[in-house]
């Protein structure tokens, strides 16, 4: 008999600032809802092995969704009047549509690279409505990422961005998992990737929000592969010290996509988290 997977996958409209969204949704599991945001220019697919990880799902409600213009999630109405540009104050109000939308519960929020970015935001804008956040490949500030080429007509786009992200993987993560990620990313819509980076490397910068988490009230973890070059570990390091009662784990044999890459290994330092997040 043919055995499914215990991902579930919806979609639903969703209002973001006055526009109407198609997006996609997976979840599995019940108990404490982890709110999981995927990478630039990628899409939930990325969280697959957490949705399937039981140890995981027998105490949270784990819910991964693609963002506007990513993955299954369609691009805005008349989305082709309007070069994509990925803002802060956009990024935040995507998350919090969905957070509303579902309805849920004083969630942990789990995000990587510019999602690991956001989630500092989120914890210092709206703790008193989160059980903590997981930040990996974290970073208070990140420039120097753009660059004309990540959407130029002379250019391979997929490929280019594809093959770059490949390399952040880290150098013992199974060749298998690295070319999945490597497949996401190459599925990309024109242009998505660079928009994102418009945000993580232009119009970030969480420095002078770190201060106002107070960790009493929202835990904070910060898990950062040694490998990636990045969010480097010593620009994790730079928001956890920034942060009083955070947690820093630098990740032993791990690049800048944990989830994906080389999920086996990554348990092994989320699982402690998870369960210092839920006591």
């Amino acid at each position: 008999m043919t055995t499914f997977e215990p991902i579930v996958g919806r979609y639903f409209d969703l209002d973001i600032d006055g526009a109407s969204h198609r997006i996609f949704v997976e979840e599995a599991g019940q108990g404490i809802p982890l709110l999981c945001l995927h990478t630039a220019g990628a899409d939930s697919r990325q969280y697959r092995h957490l949705l399937n990880d039981a140890a995981v799902t027998s105490k949270y409600r784990v819910i991964a969704f693609d963002m506007p213009y990513h993955g299954r999630s369609n691009p805005p109405d008349r989305w082709w009047l309007h070069k994509y540009r990925l803002t802060t104050a956009d990024y935040i109000a995507q998350i919090r549509a969905v957070w509303k939308a579902l309805d849920l519960s004083r969630p942990v929020v789990m995000g990587c690279s510019m999602g690991g970015a956001i989630v500092l935001r989120l914890a210092a804008d709206f703790q008193q409505e989160l059980r903590g956040i997981v930040g990996l490949e974290s970073s208070a500030y990140a420039p120097g990422r753009y660059n004309d080429y990540l959407h130029h007509p002379a250019i391979h786009g997929g490929e280019l961005v594809a093959s770059y992200t490949y390399g952040l993987c880290a150098p013992a993560s199974p060749e298998t998992n690295a070319r999945e990620n490597w497949w996401y990313y190459s599925q990309s819509g024109p242009g998505v990737y660079a928009g994102d980076v418009h945000f993580y490397s232009i119009d970030w910068d969480g420095r002078a929000d770190l201060a106002r988490i107070d960790t009493t009230v929202c835990k904070v973890s910060l898990l950062t592969g040694e490998f990636d070059y990045s969010c480097t570990p010593d620009m994790t390091r730079a928001a956890a010290s920034a942060i009083p009662g955070s947690r820093l784990v630098i990740m032993d044999g791990m690049g800048h996509f944990p989830m994906i890459e080389n999920y086996p290994v990554f348990r092994t330092f989320l699982l402690p988290e998870l369960e210092w997040m839920a006591q």
